[in-house]
């Protein structure tokens, strides 16, 4: 038998598609195994290069394989998907992993430790919290709509109403039995408040603790909570060559059109991470006003884009700035100095 170079992994739910292929390209064997069995087979071959798609559970199996001697190569399956020959499915799935991972321009995600999945883990839950909390406020602004009571999507605006005093002698426009369910839906918001908080705590106390983070925070519109999302899923920006390709991966950058022969910028991207970039576009928004004011090239800049473009697309501008930034910060090991931006 020959000696496999590369073993091709399409990972699935519960059973996975393995392909090996030796080093002039010939298959070597191919089967399919479960979970548990991908890293028992591994264990039986020689160091070799296991190529997967960056997907649910495969830094897991990526950490065994790299304990067991093998280089793991981990791509993105966007990168992954022009390789696949005719129609999908597992064998030819993992046929284009295996081609894709032989590529000499084919970037790679590193593998994740487990501390950054654990911080992932934590922002999709609060992210889930956030989302249900969102629910609530609009289920009960549509519940006072039908009885006349129009307020403002601001949250502070439906909470002032549901939390004003009120004289129980003097009637309402609420039933007896529509204002039961309005305290009860508001107990169930303040225990959603409660528990959004306790991630907000846990954020902060990762924030101080971890040195990336601690440089991170020091970008304006970079909090807590994009601090330790950015150092979660980037890690130390080393897959990323430039700060371009940062915010490339996190949709910031426009796309570009010819129109008579002139370049034009069109709308982002909007690839990657949805949940960074619109944390990152939030954190802009915030600090706008403030950057905005100052007497630095960042200032200028701003003041500049304000009077010539919209303050929304200002605000995307800004998020790309801050995403280039952020890379920096990363890459290079230093925090973000404001002083040695001033004009």
């Amino acid at each position: 038998m020959s000696e496999v170079a590369v073993l091709r992994i399409d990972l699935g739910k519960t059973s996975c598609s393995v392909a090996s292929m030796s080093s002039d390209g010939q298959v070597v064997f191919r089967r399919r195994v479960t979970r548990d069995g991908v890293l028992a087979l591994l264990a039986k071959l020689p160091p070799c290069v296991v190529a997967m798609e960056a997907c649910c559970g495969a830094h897991h199996v990526g950490r065994g394989a790299a304990a067991l001697g093998h280089q793991v190569r981990l791509m993105p399956p966007e990168y992954v998907r022009p390789y696949v020959k005719a129609q999908k499915n597992d064998d030819r799935d993992a046929e284009a992993i295996a081609e894709a991972a032989t590529r000499p321009t084919m970037r790679f995600v590193p593998l994740k430790a487990e501390t950054q999945l654990d911080v992932q883990a934590l922002h999709r839950a609060r992210e889930r919290l956030v989302a249900e909390r969102t629910a609530l406020i609009n289920q009960l602004r549509a519940l006072l709509l039908e009885r006349g009571i129009v307020l403002a999507q601001r949250r502070r605006a439906v909470a002032a109403w549901v939390d004003a005093p009120r004289d129980e002698n003097v009637p309402d426009c609420l039933s007896p039995r529509v204002r039961l369910l309005v305290n009860d839906m508001r107990a169930e918001w303040a225990e959603l408040d409660r528990r959004i908080g306790k991630f907000d705590e846990e954020f902060a106390a990762s924030a101080r603790q971890d040195e990336a983070a601690r440089r991170l925070a020091t970008v304006p519109g970079i909090g807590p909570i994009n601090a330790t999302a950015l150092v979660a899923a980037v890690g130390d920006a080393s897959a990323f060559g430039r700060a371009r390709d940062l915010a490339a991966w996190l949709g910031l950058v426009p796309k570009q059109a010819t129109t008579g022969g002139k370049p034009k910028l069109l709308g982002i991207t909007k690839r990657g991470s949805r949940y960074l970039r619109k944390n990152l576009i939030h954190g802009a928004r915030a600090v706008l006003p403030r950057l905005a004011a100052t007497q630095t090239r960042l200032g200028v800049w701003l003041r500049g884009l304000l009077e010539r473009a919209h303050k929304n697309t200002v605000v995307v501008a800004l998020a790309n700035k801050l995403a280039r930034i952020a890379w920096a910060v990363l890459a290079r090991g230093r925090s973000y100095e404001a002083a040695a931006a001033a004009a």
